[in-house]
């Protein structure tokens, strides 16, 4: 269903590693919701954790939404009317906003020092209370505060989280939630050297940008209440909030972690989004097996484009309950995706992975490939197991699959040498005219059409399983086929 107003919705991540599925279905809902109604989509970078910031994750991040297909309107590669869209540009703007609610008292100076707060928070676990802020510095009056900056005594900014009554938040997918106002802290909004926290710098940014939608982790529920105290604090309007489903182990035990990672490469799959583009997956499949994790259309319908997505997405179709990582259903997406794409497009994707593995392609090769592979190749760097063998010049073959189950060697070299005496007076190979000559040979002869075309499967691509026989005899052309069957006799001769 198509928004009647354009939303401006960001996707905000941290430079802090790689970019995770998580990740890409947050990207991939503002998109969707951006593009349906005309609005637009934003990039912010939220890299003021300097601690946990990694080189090149943030290129790695941007490099990955071009990959999937989710182009974005405003960033900080682009530029926009908001900017700048790194929150390490943006200090002094949270510095004047965690000002503002100082003033109007909605924030304070705490000037506790790090050691006074891990000596109450020991007190506080031993009488097996919640480790909290117990307001030591909320009550100090605003001019003796500011005399304390002033002088250089360290301090952080607090906000002053009301300590009676409730306060009631909406989630467009759970609904209103209610939480006793004592139960929430006056949490940390500027650190002692300045750098503003999310809690403030995420608000004051998606109230300045013009925000429409807030679409972002189940993680942030526990202080959700606090970012709308602080967002109704500068008396703005909310926005849509959304919090996604969380995504569970394979298993459906267990929250689904960055820690999983590298058990799951052994299988050939991953979480982050960089390795599924190595991995050969399609980005068309990437998307497609994402948006299902957490949102459904009618319950049936599973196979989408990206054009089909930004046409029937709606949020209201979401549902907040875990949704477990299914690789097998990625794999099925892939497969329907390879199948759905052209000649054309498919002969391009799988050139790179057959040139990393050291072999020379050829164009004209390709596109005579891509139809015969497309219905069995999984991920595109299959090709390279599957159809390897039309690029080298010389291939290796192992002498126990030259010898196929119920015949003897003898018997195997001569089928070997009957085909060689069959496709020799031919001018070419054509698929269909060599596979009539063959199967008449098989008639009348004491062999199976198995032991037949399994011998010369073998000999001439150097798999037990191939694309189909005679259409690859056809591309890899009379002369080298010739080649290849005379060797395979040679080495049974041996």
């Amino acid at each position: 269903m198509v928004k009647t107003e354009p939303a401006r919705v960001r996707f905000a991540p941290s430079p802090t590693g790689h970019m995770h599925l998580g990740s890409a279905r947050t990207a991939l809902y503002d998109f969707l919701i951006a593009k349906q109604s005309g609005g637009k989509f934003i990039i912010r970078i939220e890299d003021t954790d300097r601690k946990r910031y990694v080189e090149g994750a943030e290129q790695e991040l941007l490099d990955g939404l071009k990959w999937t297909g989710l182009e974005w309107d405003e960033g900080p590669d682009k530029g926009g009317p908001y900017g700048p869209y790194r929150q390490s540009e943006r200090k002094e703007i949270y510095l004047k906003y965690a000002k503002d609610l100082i003033l109007s008292g909605n924030a304070f100076y705490c000037f506790c020092t790090a050691q006074e707060l891990e000596e109450k928070r020991q007190k506080q676990l031993k009488v097996k209370e919640n480790p909290h802020y117990d307001g030591a510095c909320r009550d100090i009056a605003l001019d003796e505060a500011e005399k304390r900056v002033t002088k250089g005594e360290n301090h952080v900014i607090r906000f002053r989280a009301p300590n009676s009554g409730s306060t009631t938040v909406n989630d467009l997918i759970r609904g209103p939630i209610t939480v006793d106002n004592r139960l929430i802290d006056d949490h940390i909004l500027v650190k002692t050297d300045g750098w503003a926290l999310y809690h403030l710098a995420a608000m004051v940014d998606d109230h300045k940008m013009m925000i429409s939608h807030v679409i972002r982790g189940s993680e942030w529920l526990p202080t959700f209440p606090l970012h709308a105290l602080i967002v109704r604090a500068f008396g703005w309007e909310e926005p849509v909030w959304v919090h996604l489903s969380v995504f569970l182990k394979p298993s459906g035990k267990g929250k689904m972690s960055k820690r999983e990672a590298a058990d799951l490469m052994k299988d050939g799959y991953s979480i982050f989004v960089k390795d599924l583009e190595e991995l050969g997956y399609l980005p068309e499949a990437v998307i497609n097996w994402i948006v299902l994790m957490g949102w459904s259309l009618d319950g049936s319908t599973e196979f989408f484009t990206l054009q089909d997505l930004v046409e029937k997405f709606n949020l209201r179709g979401l549902n907040p309950s875990p949704a477990a990582i299914n690789f097998t259903k990625l794999d099925h997406f892939n497969g329907l995706h390879i199948r759905n794409i052209s000649t054309e497009d498919l002969a391009g994707r799988i050139k790179p992975f057959l040139e990393k593995s050291g072999l020379i392609t050829d164009d004209e090769i390709l596109l005579k490939i891509a139809p015969i592979i497309r219905e069995r190749i999984v991920t595109l760097d299959d090709v390279v197991e599957m159809a390897g063998f039309f690029f080298k010049e010389s291939i290796e073959h192992v002498i126990e699959d030259l010898v196929v189950n119920g015949l003897t060697k003898d018997e195997s070299k001569k089928i070997l040498q009957d085909a060689i005496t069959i496709i020799t007076p031919l001018k070419i190979i054509s698929s269909e005219d060599t596979e009539i000559k063959m199967r008449e040979y098989v008639e009348s002869s004491p062999y199976t059409p198995g032991q037949v075309f399994g011998i010369m499967r073998v000999a001439v691509t150097g798999q037990k399983v191939s694309p189909p026989l005679f259409e690859s005899m056809e591309i890899i052309g009379k002369h080298k086929v010739i080649e290849r069957l005379s060797r395979a006799r040679g080495i049974l001769n041996e």
